[in-house]
């Protein structure tokens, strides 16, 4: 009876032990999943090809899904062949990517090495000694001259741990789950780079834009100091009105001179991305001109987003990895088995080894556990589960941040579009102001503080819409950024053993 007890007992022991020190399943964490991004909302059907400005009540026409555009390589929605070229470079050449891509082959490494505890170690061994030992030692009476021996040996060993408790496969599980996530950083990590790419270069772009619409009010400023001065000569004007414009344009030349250094920071930045010296990297002046050319971007639904951002794939390999972890520790409190086989043979010559009498053999088994260790082992498995609470946090953290990132690039670009089709109203506008507060100067009727203010309202208008033409550019790539580098779909990546190989 004790014995019938005792087979059905012990089963269900050994299966409480291993459930005890198994990795817990792992769940996936509960995040609150809105239904759709809010800045995506378009008015009722009646007036579906329109979005409402909340701010002023203006319209513009709303976005049309970009079926047809490219997903994996999205900067070539943009149509431009000079972006494409940038990119390209940069990702052959930039040295945080060949970080990146190194750390890649560090984590692949590490988890080759947790898989290796999987299988047998064997080794081999061949050895030689002269020993010579003193009369005491060989039991001889004092002063007995002992002759030095030589001995050979040559010997195979194997060596295999039993995964009991579920040690090797919870540490290969972790090892798995960090080459995951280095692998997902090093997708960020390009994504990042090629949008910082795009982003400097349209930054550059409105920068040349700007310096254009600076230059031409430069001209204009040089032309009316030429004419003011004319009249001044003449008589027809006092003294006033050709100081002033010589006034405005120092200020416009000044103006000028700024943009220049701020294109030249970003000229450098660029070169930086691109992997290479500031100084031999100059890069032509392409004005930006049309915004219109800018591609539209869909936002899709926020579900999709978590399947798009390497961030947030990083985030939940970090998670899975905390999770196999404490099954590693929970293991250190059970027992471990190792077994172990050796074969060989010893003999006072070389041939004399490998002969059938010389051979020698070995079997073994241990298992071990620990009895008193102070509480390390269990506050490890107290630490690992607490390293799991803070992956999941994280987790949770770059989720919200991923949504908020949408968000403010939606909005960003909803409320520039209605900026922008306001300052084109204010420029024609400015410009007819100009025109008559030019014709009214000319005819005596108005004072050059009209036509100076007129002209510099225009400058500031002008070099405004500039900038928000640039600020569009830079906000539908930090738009793309945040979708995870494409749309509808998870972006097509190149392999990082390519990549990493094309930059070796």
């Amino acid at each position: 009876m004790k014995t019938m007890i005792a087979r059905g007992v012990a089963p269900l022991v050994a299966a409480l032990l291993l459930t005890a020190c198994a990795a817990p399943t792992f769940k996936q964490p509960d995040v609150v999943m809105p239904t759709a991004f809010k800045e995506s909302q378009t008015v009722p059907a009646a007036a579906a090809n329109d979005v409402r400005s909340a701010a002023d009540g203006t319209t513009w026409t709303v976005g049309r899904p970009a079926e047809a555009q490219p997903r994996g390589e999205w900067w070539r929605a943009f149509n431009d062949e000079t972006l494409n070229g940038l990119i390209t470079e940069a990702t052959a050449n930039n040295q945080n990517l060949t970080v990146a891509a190194a750390r890649v082959k560090q984590a692949r490494a590490i988890a080759g090495i947790a898989e290796a505890d999987r299988m047998p170690q064997v080794g081999v061994g061949i050895g030689a000694e002269r020993t010579r030992l003193s009369p005491l030692e060989a039991n001889l009476p004092k002063g007995t001259n002992v002759p030095a021996v030589n001995t050979y040996s040559a010997r195979l060993s194997a060596s295999y741990e039993v995964d009991l408790f579920g040690r090797v496969s919870s540490n290969v599980a972790a090892a798995r789950s960090d080459a995951g996530a280095v692998e997902a950083t090093y997708r960020s990590v390009l994504l990042s780079l090629q949008a910082d790419v795009a982003q400097t270069y349209f930054r550059l772009r409105s920068l040349d834009a700007e310096i254009a619409t600076v230059n031409h009010t430069v001209q204009l400023r040089e032309e009316s100091v030429r004419v003011t001065g004319h009249r001044f000569d003449a008589g027809d004007i006092g003294e006033f009105d050709l100081s002033r414009a010589k006034t405005e344009l120092a200020t416009a030349r000044s103006e000028a001179i700024g943009l220049q250094r701020q294109r030249a920071t970003a000229e450098h930045a660029l070169a930086v991305l691109l992997g290479k010296p500031a100084s031999n990297f100059s890069a032509p002046s392409t004005p930006l001109l049309d915004a219109a050319a800018l591609p539209l971007i869909p936002a899709g639904l926020p579900s999709t987003l978590l399947e798009r951002r390497p961030d947030i794939a990083s985030a939940q390999r970090s998670m899975e990895a905390a999770n196999a972890r404490i099954g590693v520790a929970r293991s250190a409190m059970f027992p471990a088995l190792n077994l172990s086989a050796g074969a060989g043979g010893v003999g006072t010559s070389f041939a004399e080894v490998f002969k059938w009498s010389s051979r020698s053999w070995l079997l073994g088994a241990a298992l071990s556990m620990p009895l008193i260790d102070g509480g390390r082992n269990r506050n490890n498995v107290v630490r690992s589960e607490a390293a799991l609470e803070e992956a999941v946090g994280s987790y949770r953290q770059s989720v919200l941040s991923a949504f908020a990132e949408v968000e403010d690039n939606l909005a960003g670009l909803r409320i520039l579009a209605g900026q922008s089709a306001e300052l084109e109203a204010a420029v024609v506008s400015a410009r007819r102001s100009v025109d008559l507060a030019q014709k009214l100067y000319d005819a005596g009727r108005g004072s050059y503080l009209e036509l100076l203010d007129a002209q510099r309202n225009l400058a500031n208008v002008e070099r405004t819409a500039v900038q928000l033409r640039g600020d569009r550019a830079i906000t539908t790539v930090a738009l793309i950024r945040a979708l995870g580098g494409g749309w509808d779909a998870a972006p097509a990546v190149a392999k990082i053993d390519d990549t990493a190989q094309a930059r070796n």
